[in-house]
């Protein structure tokens, strides 16, 4: 999921989950945090927001280090899911899981930046910024600050290569053909990760073929592991029984926040 968001889609809609009032002080310790890869190392990830590669276009605040961090309970349910992902032919991709409150902070400042729109052409191509707030994309909090959510895709295995991201590169719009926008190396999901479109709704009547298989595999796949999506971003899901539902908390994405061992 993007910011604090209700992406991929316009209102009217319900939000994915209850959210406290946005003055709420984050938590700041206690979460019992472990890093995924040290859960399970098949996993593979790809942390959109430690880099430039995301719809703000530089690497967003709170993330130091590319790592994807949940509570052990998500961790663990995650790794389940990634052993029945295996006997169909595929791994998991993550591409953002806990998200500290200063990211989505971060997310609200840029909204309110007019100016500021390098990454429009390819991921909200169809929106304009100015509408992102009053559409429902970009708020907070988010419940990936309760360290139990995150946002992935499936790849085959083996993975193919996916070539680096060159900030200024040309940008192709999010919902064009899979052959055509940026070569993700990620099956076939019908838009790219972080599209603000209703294509990325996981049931968009528009995505048909292969890409609606990939996505009910992913429904299938982590709706049995213990996982809810969000009906609106094909990409994004949250543990049914996360350990922390009304706490949100702002530590760094960062092994320093993670417990030790």
């Amino acid at each position: 999921m993007v910011a604090a968001l209700a992406p991929g889609c316009a209102r009217p809609g319900p939000a994915p989950e209850p959210s406290p009032p946005r003055s709420a002080p984050p938590a700041t310790s206690g979460p019992g945090f472990v890093v995924l890869t040290d859960v399970d190392p098949r996993i593979r990830t790809d942390i959109r927001y430690a880099t430039a590669h995301n719809f703000v276009g530089r690497p967003v605040a709170g993330y130091p280090e590319p790592l994807c961090l949940l509570t052990r309970r998500a961790a663990e349910a995650l790794r389940r899911v990634q052993d029945a992902a295996l006997t169909r032919g595929r791994s998991l991709k993550v591409y953002d899981c806990y998200r500290p409150q200063r990211a989505a902070d971060d997310f609200v400042s840029w909204a309110g930046q007019p100016g500021e729109q390098r990454m429009k052409a390819e991921f909200y191509p169809r929106v304009a910024k100015s509408e992102l707030f009053d559409q429902g994309y970009v708020g907070a909090p988010t419940a990936h600050s309760r360290g139990s959510t995150l946002d992935l895709t499936l790849v085959d295995v083996p993975t193919p290569t996916q070539p680096p991201y060159a900030p200024g590169q040309p940008l192709v719009s999010c919902t064009a053909p899979h052959g055509q926008r940026f070569a993700d190396n990620g099956v076939d999901m019908g838009t790219g990760f972080d599209c603000f479109d209703p294509l990325a709704h996981t049931d968009s009547p528009r995505v048909t073929g292969v890409p609606r298989d990939n996505r009910r595999l992913l429904r299938q796949l982590m709706t049995d592991g213990g996982f809810v999506n969000y009906d609106r971003e094909w990409w994004h899901y949250r543990f049914r029984d996360e350990p922390w539902p009304d706490t949100y908390f702002d530590l760094p994405v960062a092994r320093s926040s993670a417990e030790p061992g």
